[in-house]
């Protein structure tokens, strides 16, 4: 694993990372479900179509999945991360169809350090993902930890 790029002082109020974009497949919305969500809508276009979704979509527990891989790979893999105490929110506000492309971007709300572990700072972010339509699937809200640059060396 290389060295990190982005630590706490890297992550200022209104800095925005982009993710995606992400093409959600048929296969990938049926065998998520199968394995974690086996709700007809998940499973068939058919069952999608007669339900209030409109056709095969994806879960949201995968919407959560697909943006957790996008914000690995626009910044946190790149970072000095330790890791969330949690999620805030986490809204799906429209469902995800098969053959969706999934974009959006993280900013930064907040930023400061801790009190009780000096070497790490909070960054509470925004994040967003909208269809290929501009439409807004889902909105969340959570913190994530990471390192300081300035005293990295002293807790090593």
């Amino acid at each position: 694993m290389s060295s990190p790029q982005l630590y706490f002082e890297d992550f200022e109020p209104g800095r925005f990372f982009e993710l995606g974009p992400k093409t959600v497949g048929t296969a990938e919305i049926i065998e998520f479900a199968r394995e974690f969500d086996p709700q007809p809508m998940h499973l068939s276009e058919e069952a999608g179509k007669a339900s209030i979704l409109g056709g095969l979509s994806a879960s949201g527990w995968h919407t959560s999945s697909m943006f957790m891989r996008m914000m690995i790979d626009s910044y946190l893999l790149a970072s000095a991360s330790e890791g969330a105490p949690g999620i805030d929110s986490m809204e799906w506000k429209k469902p995800v169809l098969a053959g969706d492309t999934l974009s959006g971007r993280s900013t930064v709300e907040t930023a400061r350090p801790m009190r009780s572990r000096p070497h790490i700072g909070i960054v509470a972010f925004r994040h967003e993902l909208q269809n290929q339509r501009g439409e807004t699937v889902l909105l969340s809200r959570n913190s994530i930890m990471f390192r300081l640059r300035a005293v990295k060396e002293d807790i090593a």
